[in-house]
């Protein structure tokens, strides 16, 4: 009786340091919640003093100096409130530990893939998005990984039970990586180490070009049979989803932008652009927002600025390019530092 009664508390003990241990997504709003006396910063450069902020369940329902209080009152007199930050091009929830194969659901198997949809793969339990939000990172683009057409990323935000409950906008945009116009030498082959010609480059450009421009004959014809790669592409024709292109020097991207529009797509998102300040007139002209490599880096080449990849953004700024912050080569659980990589351009001269 006794080992009976021991074992009944060993489990509810453990039942409950698991259920400490997991973080429970808020319960929906009920009434009304309002700050008061704080400095706020609307995201697009706008900046209120003594801003009154009013949110009714879950969404902001008023901004400003004199919006009327309603509900809870909340003094944050000399604090600052900033919106949520977005992480964009992350497998977070795809992925928990690297070295565990079976943790990873990032990556499947083929090049041109556009039709594999990573919401339905994404972990809302995942402890890496759990120590997202503690830094200010409230949501992320959940993003696959691996081919030349990755697939399909949607919009997520941390707080949820389940894919379902964190879907904020499904399905936003697919993910192409461009060709290498370089590669490093497989000296285990006997080749140079170092960089060399890409060979292949122009045969990789012509096989992109080509999945995209049957793709696009295909919705506008009338298919016998269904390709869901062809299906999934098709929001790329007609503006609905963005084309996230991950190139980095002048020739990847001035590549890119010419094909790529010749193939119809409408909406383009450079994601890297490590030359992008070299042909900054090429982009404002193509209208291409650049999501710039992050900052908490080396630079890549020698003859580099020591500090060219804390002041990039900025230079790209300065030319009047739309830029955001992402760090989708780093390691996910560095996602959440995107706010220091959001404090290292502010000191490089950026506004806040």
């Amino acid at each position: 009786m006794k080992k009976t009664i021991y074992i009944t508390i060993a489990l509810f003990i453990g039942f409950l340091q698991v259920g400490l241990g997991q973080q429970t997504p808020g319960a929906t709003q009920k009434e009304a919640i309002t700050i008061t006396g704080a400095t706020a910063h609307i995201g697009d450069g706008t900046i209120i003093e003594n801003c009154i902020l009013v949110f009714e369940q879950g969404k902001i329902t008023a901004i400003g100096a004199n919006a009327t209080p309603k509900g809870t009152i909340i003094d944050a007199a000399g604090k600052h409130i900033y919106p949520g930050f977005i992480a964009p091009g992350k497998s977070l929830g795809l992925i928990e530990v690297n070295s565990v194969r079976a943790s990873s659901d990032q990556d499947e198997i083929g090049a041109m893939i556009p039709h594999v949809r990573s919401l339905i793969a994404y972990n809302a339990e995942s402890k890496v998005v759990e120590s997202m939000r503690p830094n200010g990172v409230l949501l992320g683009q959940t993003t696959p990984k691996g081919g030349r057409i990755s697939g399909t990323s949607s919009i997520v935000q941390f707080d949820a039970w389940n894919w379902e409950d964190a879907a904020v906008k499904v399905d936003d945009g697919i993910h192409l990586n461009w060709p290498n116009t370089f590669r490093r030498g497989r000296w285990w082959l006997g080749e140079p180490r170092g960089y060399q010609p890409n060979k292949n480059y122009e045969k990789q450009v012509e096989e992109v070009t080509s999945f995209l421009k049957n793709a696009q004959v295909y919705g506008k014809g009338k298919a016998t049979s269904n390709n869901p790669a062809f299906e999934a592409s098709q929001g790329l024709f007609d503006g609905s989803q963005k084309l996230y292109v991950y190139a980095q020097n002048e020739k990847q991207i001035i590549d890119a932008v010419t094909y790529l529009k010749d193939a119809g797509i409408k909406d383009l998102v450079l994601v890297g652009g490590y030359h992008a300040h070299r042909i900054t007139d090429f982009l404002k002209k193509n209208n291409i927002p650049v999501l710039v490599n992050y900052t908490h880096t080396l630079p890549a080449f020698g003859d580099d600025d020591y500090d060219f990849t804390y002041k990039l953004p900025k230079l790209l700024v300065d030319a009047g390019l739309l830029v955001g912050l992402q760090n989708a080569d780093a390691s996910n659980f560095q996602t959440r530092n995107l706010p220091f990589y959001a404090g290292q351009v502010v000191g490089q001269g950026l506004e806040k």
